[in-house]
């Protein structure tokens, strides 16, 4: 495994616990200012609504475990697929299910950050 696969692992799991504890500080070091990211809904997320959903309690993840992850690196960016069985709280309804997400962390001065994603549901 390449240093740039396990780099890549290492924030992909520092992601993970900051998602599950709605970590406002871990979030705002891991997503780049720059963020799109694209909701099961079909919205388009900045990271300033992305952090406010966790910032205001309308959306809390419970469960987010990790299945199935594919990593591919190039020179300066990373991009991410894996299947995650999620549940938790969005918008005061309880949700579970299994989502695909897909992530493009790019290597910035200071680490990697993700920069572009989606998240779409998904069969387990």
């Amino acid at each position: 495994m390449s240093t740039e696969n396990s780099e890549i692992e290492a924030v992909e799991q520092a992601l993970r616990s900051a998602m599950l504890a709605s970590d406002l500080a871990a979030l705002d070091g891991l997503v780049d200012d720059a963020l799109l990211f694209v909701g099961p809904d079909g919205s388009v997320l900045s990271k300033d609504s992305d952090l406010s959903l966790y910032r205001s309690g309308e959306q809390r993840i419970t469960t987010l475990d990790f299945q199935g992850q594919q990593i591919r690196v190039g020179d300066a960016v990373a991009s991410v697929t894996v299947l995650a069985f999620v549940s938790g709280v969005h918008g005061g309804h309880a949700f579970e299910g299994w989502f695909r997400y897909l992530r493009v962390w790019h290597r910035t001065p200071t680490g990697w950050r993700v920069i572009a994603g989606s998240v779409s549901a998904s069969q387990g």
